[in-house]
């Protein structure tokens, strides 16, 4: 396993979870087995990021576009979502987990959006780690939705133009009251970020890596987050500046 400095790790994580169907094809199983044996993959990574002391981890569970889908893989996903919820509530609290979601909840089946309320309310107080799940989530939408709210309050004589700048567009999106995040991770060898957290992962460090997300160990993890701590982040400045601070 990776070595990785315990004092130099990234506060916020986010995970592009890509991988599910090509994983399945692999072993000539249907889509939904992948979709299962990638729940897998969410257990242990949020294990070993609450053991590491990751302070915030997002995870692109299910993205506006996938609404797309045949309707048996989209009722399959909401079924596993449930699932996944009932299962891991008692983890979360014993972990000392927080869940928050980002995305139009709205649209999600009932029964999973009554679990996410319930997980959410049982685990409102806990402050070791965010767990934060995007669910029916597009960053398009989300920078649509928080202008709309900010003209809103503009017409309300809420906002000011004047009071417009980086931090309150961020305070309007989804994200509101999160830091950024510091690494963005995708798997199977894919080299976008597919309109996920299109504001937030500005400065994020991109890792991508080949290994599809049913495969993804602790090790990968581990990885990702080593080569994290080998690059100089700068935000727009020279080494040398960042060197002196």
């Amino acid at each position: 396993m990776p070595e990785i400095d315990q004092n130099n790790l990234p506060r916020h994580i986010a995970i592009i979870m890509d991988g599910n169907g090509r994983w399945a094809k692999q072993h000539a199983m249907g889509r939904i087995r992948g979709h299962k044996k990638g729940a897998q993959a969410v257990r242990t990574t949020v294990t070993a990021c609450r053991e590491l002391g990751i302070s915030y981890l997002t995870l692109f569970a299910f993205s506006s576009e996938n609404w797309g889908r045949p309707s048996d893989e989209i009722n399959a996903l909401m079924s596993l979502m449930e699932d996944y919820l009932d299962q891991e509530a008692s983890t979360m609290q014993k972990q000392e987990i927080k869940l928050t979601t980002i995305g139009d909840i709205d649209r999600l089946y009932s029964p999973v959006q009554k679990k996410l309320l319930d997980v959410k309310k049982l685990t409102e107080h806990n402050d070791k780690m965010v767990l934060n799940l995007a669910l029916s989530y597009g960053g398009r939408d989300e920078m649509i939705a928080a202008v709309k709210k900010m003209i809103s309050d503009h017409a309300d004589g809420k906002l000011k133009m004047d009071d417009i700048n980086q931090d309150l567009v961020s305070r309007y999106l989804y994200t509101g009251g999160m830091p950024d995040p510091d690494l963005l991770i995708r798997t199977s060898g894919e080299y976008r970020i597919s309109n996920f957290l299109l504001w937030q992962l500005a400065y994020a460090e991109l890792y991508f890596t080949d290994v599809l997300w049913p495969d993804f160990k602790k090790d990968d993890l581990f990885r990702a987050i080593a080569v994290y701590q080998s690059r100089e982040r700068r935000f727009g400045l020279t080494g040398e500046q960042i060197s002196t601070r």
